[in-house]
């Protein structure tokens, strides 16, 4: 009798705990969400003692995010993202310095009831390609650090059938290079303006 007693207490014990994790990973799936984006870059450099002006490129990739409830979330995405400067003035006028990085924003969201989202928060990007060959730096030397880290924030509206558009502003807190060259200082930081699209499944 306590036998059966026992297996009885068993499977409603196992049969409770599956229906918890039933419900438990059916919760997460329900505020999990998915995407892509892509879209237009503007680009310069910050603390610079020379001469640059704005770079246009651009980004791509996907996004994950989980919803808390209906108005926040956390968004992390997957971004390949062009950077840069052109160079202004001497004997480099007109020469780029182009800076392609995986990015990796993680990003708190706030969204209101009629579509309008805020987001704001840490960015790492880890550099994958770089095209430069100026201001007396050989080709062969690698210019850029390998990681770039800063903060980002941004603005943008979605629509219900999960298209959307969106600004946001990248700042970085680390150094661009730590090339040292003659009249050339290596404490420049990149930021980067961007405008994209996106949709959300």
């Amino acid at each position: 009798m306590k036998i059966v007693k026992k297996l009885f207490i068993g499977c409603i014990l196992l049969a409770s705990t599956s229906g918890f994790s039933q419900s438990f990973f059916k919760s997460i799936g329900e505020r999990l969400y998915f995407g892509v984006k892509a879209g237009a870059n503007y680009s310069n450099f910050t603390n610079a003692n020379f001469d640059t002006e704005g770079l246009t490129g651009f980004h791509a990739g996907a996004f994950v995010g989980y919803k808390f409830n209906d108005h926040f979330a956390v968004q992390e995405e997957f971004l390949y993202s062009t950077q840069g400067a052109k160079l202004k003035g001497g004997l480099m006028d007109g020469e780029d310095i182009k800076l392609s990085y995986v990015t990796v924003p993680i990003l708190l969201k706030y969204k209101t009831n009629f579509g309008m989202y805020l987001e704001a928060g840490p960015q790492i990007g880890i550099l994958v390609d770089e095209d430069f060959s100026a201001l007396g730096i050989p080709s062969s030397t690698k210019f850029a650090e390998k990681i770039d880290g800063g903060v980002a924030g941004g603005i943008g509206y979605e629509f219900k059938n999960g298209l959307g558009i969106g600004a946001r502003y990248y700042l970085s807190l680390t150094n661009v290079s730590k090339i040292k060259t003659a009249g050339i200082n290596n404490d420049f930081q990149n930021n980067t303006a961007q405008v994209s699209l996106s949709y959300t499944f």
